[in-house]
């Protein structure tokens, strides 16, 4: 199994704000430059999926087995010989909210779909989840 991590600690913001936006799957175009759009039916909720689409992409059917609001989702895409777990946590500490994503890739041909999928997925995080960040604070702003 091939994992990556990536964290950041926010401030001036609650779990709630940020897990509001996380789990707006319908919006997440407007923050992550590198989608064409994510489409969930019904509700953020453990056993739902929804539709993907990266820009210059094939249509992804994403899973979501395990969602705990204001704490952490898990996304899994399949592919041929291959799934991808994306854990994305919300953590609780004395200096902020650590906002953490970690990327596993695992099966018999992991190591392809680790090159064209997950290697690029990874380097992408830090911008990603900044982003996520801005568009928290931004909300936040628009509701004083």
């Amino acid at each position: 199994m091939w994992t990556r991590s990536y964290s950041t600690i926010v401030r001036n913001t609650s779990l709630e704000a940020l897990w509001a936006v996380w789990s707006d799957v319908n919006q997440w175009h407007t923050w992550k430059d590198n989608i064409e759009f994510a489409k969930i039916e019904g509700a953020f909720e453990t056993g739902n999926s929804f539709v993907f689409k990266p820009k210059g992409g094939p249509r992804l059917v994403l899973g979501l087995p395990e969602v705990n609001p204001n704490k952490n989702f898990i996304m899994v895409t399949s592919f041929f010989g291959a799934t991808m777990r994306d854990n994305h946590e919300l953590i609780a500490h004395a200096d902020g909210i650590e906002v953490k994503t970690t990327i596993n890739m695992n099966g018999i041909l992991s190591w392809v779909w680790r090159k064209i999928v997950a290697e690029g997925v990874v380097a992408g995080l830090p911008l990603q989840t900044d982003a996520m960040i801005a568009r928290v604070l931004i909300t936040q702003q628009h509701k004083v």
